[in-house]
């Protein structure tokens, strides 16, 4: 993995990449870092990397530990001893993907280590910067901004630690580097600031870990081909890479899947339904995509009802991203699709004699499991009561409110608006009504009264004004006359953009595009592509 450099010199502060590490992120990637610091410690160079390979061993135990089952969305906990400004350390960065939760997984895992290790102290941080403040952000002290946070938050001993700022000087006076803040924890560990209530902030969401590891996965019955199966029984963690390659498909993965041939390594034969594991944000993105399915998938797909048809539609999307992922699999760094990579070598060359039978299926672990999918779905009336803080009345029924347990305790620390920008905003309104600012959308008699006394400016308006309302009524009346013409010129507009939209949806070929992008952030959800022949007939009769 190619890690992100910290900086090479140590020169004006602003331009010292340890300062502006996180320009250097990519989104959606966590970077953390892991120092030794013993002021008791010899200076030994030897001794000190023996110690980093010795704390590197044990964060991967820990990881591997804590995360046997779960199933990473990119990537895991990864470190390496590096050299950098003079100082050696564990660093690492990992891209988390679209799992946010990855990233927490992390910081609990970094802050267990830091328990472990009493010397050990840990920096965390994103493309966002120093997200554990951002957390805290309503209980950090005046001094402390985002322009001036840089390096100075760290882990310690399970806590947070936030390195001061000296005496004296303004906020933005000076920004702290990494070797002036390893200076201080080295030499003045008492100095730094440990508030209870910014950790209980900015450790808030660790409050759920370990069980939240378990909690974020999901069991779901699939049909897939045998072969599949096997695959998937030897690396189940497979599954991340798989329906990544199948969300991120492009018009080149689209077209060998439309092409289905005899090159395939899972066509749709001898197929058996089994349980899955998915994390829940690996099932959404599979299931929430539309997409036509090839040939020989669409007859099964369409002759299939029911949890049978639901069962062959995921199952086809999941042999679909298998397809791809290993039609990619020389541009891929991933290992656990280099390991895929190898398996079907292997059964390549010992035949299907080795699959397994479907007794031997179903004595695998939760091979028949398959959980509730009511979390996908969103009951609005509760999710707004959620919002604005009504519970409702029964909640000791079925239905308690929306989400689960994480949900709602995430939404209850959205703290109301303040009452007083509330009626600020009400007063605003007002007076906007009252001068008629909000309304924007004028009636078209309206406009043509306007445009009519906008001609007569500058002359005598208030003498003239009968003249002026004879003639702006002649010119609403010709308005009027001529308005059924104009409707048919927008009707005939209207459907010609509405015609443009749809085809060009359609050509998207349920894949995610510029259309289907901007009719979403409409609120448009179209169903999926239908022939226009029919609408087009209908239109050439009339």
């Amino acid at each position: 993995m190619v890690q992100p450099q910290l900086g090479q010199t140590m020169g004006n502060p602003s331009d010292d990449s340890s300062v502006n590490n996180t320009q250097s992120l990519p989104e959606n990637c966590i970077q953390y870092c892991v120092f030794l610091i013993d002021p008791n410690a010899s200076n030994d160079r030897r001794k000190h990397l023996s110690r980093l390979e010795d704390l590197r061993k044990s964060a991967l135990h820990l990881t591997n530990r804590l995360t046997a089952d779960h199933i990473w969305q990119k990537g895991s906990l990864t470190l390496d001893v590096v050299t950098d400004q003079g100082l050696t350390f564990l660093r690492g960065t990992t891209d988390y993907g679209d799992a946010i939760e990855d990233e927490w997984l992390m910081v609990y895992i970094l802050r267990e280590l830091s328990k472990s290790h009493p010397t050990a102290w840990v920096r965390v941080f994103d493309a966002d910067g120093e997200f554990l403040l951002i957390e805290a952000a309503n209980v950090l002290p005046k001094w402390l901004s985002p322009e001036n946070d840089q390096n100075r938050v760290w882990i310690h001993n399970g806590c947070l630690r936030i390195v001061p700022q000296p005496s004296g000087e303004s906020s933005n006076s000076k920004l702290l580097t990494l070797s002036d803040a390893v200076g201080i924890i080295r030499n003045d560990p008492d100095s730094l600031i440990h508030s209870d209530f910014i950790e209980a902030e900015a450790f808030y969401r660790l409050e759920k870990y370990p069980g939240q590891i378990q909690n974020s996965l999901h069991h779901s019955l699939v049909t897939i081909p045998r072969r599949l199966a096997h695959v998937l029984h030897q690396s189940p963690k497979a599954v991340a890479p798989a329906v990544e390659s199948f969300y991120l498909r492009d018009a080149l993965d689209l077209k060998d899947l439309l092409s289905w041939n005899n090159d395939f390594q899972f066509p749709p034969k001898d197929l058996v339904t089994l349980s899955v594991k998915f994390t829940r944000v690996l099932f959404a993105q599979l299931r929430s995509q539309r997409f036509e399915p090839p040939l020989p998938w669409a007859t099964l797909i369409h002759h299939a009802k029911g949890a049978e048809q639901t069962r062959l539609e995921m199952g086809m999307k999941l042999a679909c991203g298998f397809e791809i992922m290993l039609n990619n699999i020389n541009n891929t760094d991933s290992r656990v699709a280099r390991e895929v990579g190898i398996v079907v070598e292997d059964l390549k060359e010992d035949g299907d004699s080795v699959l397994p039978g479907n007794d031997e299926i179903s004595t695998w672990k939760d091979a028949h499991r398959e959980d509730t999918e009511s979390w996908l779905d969103i009951n609005y009336d509760d999710f707004e009561n959620e919002l604005s803080g009504r519970k409702g009345g029964n909640r000791r029924g079925a239905n308690p409110g929306f989400g689960d347990a994480t949900a709602q305790a995430d939404l209850r620390k959205i703290e109301p608006d303040d009452e007083e920008i509330r009626k600020l905003a009400a007063q605003l309104e007002a007076e906007l009504n009252e001068h008629g600012a909000l309304k924007l959308d004028q009636p078209r008699n309206k406009v043509s009264v306007l445009e009519g006394e906008g001609k007569g400016k500058g002359k005598k308006k208030a003498s003239a004004g009968e003249s002026n309302m004879t003639a702006t009524a002649d010119h609403v009346a010709t308005d009027n006359e001529d308005e059924g013409d104009g409707d048919d010129r927008e009707v005939d507009i209207d459907y010609n953009l509405a015609k443009n939209l749809l085809e060009s949806f359609k050509g998207q070929a349920g894949m995610p595009g510029p259309t289907g992008n901007i009719l979403g952030m409409m609120g448009f959800q179209l169903p999926r592509d239908e022939d226009m022949s029919d609408t087009e007939e209908s239109r050439g009769g009339k």
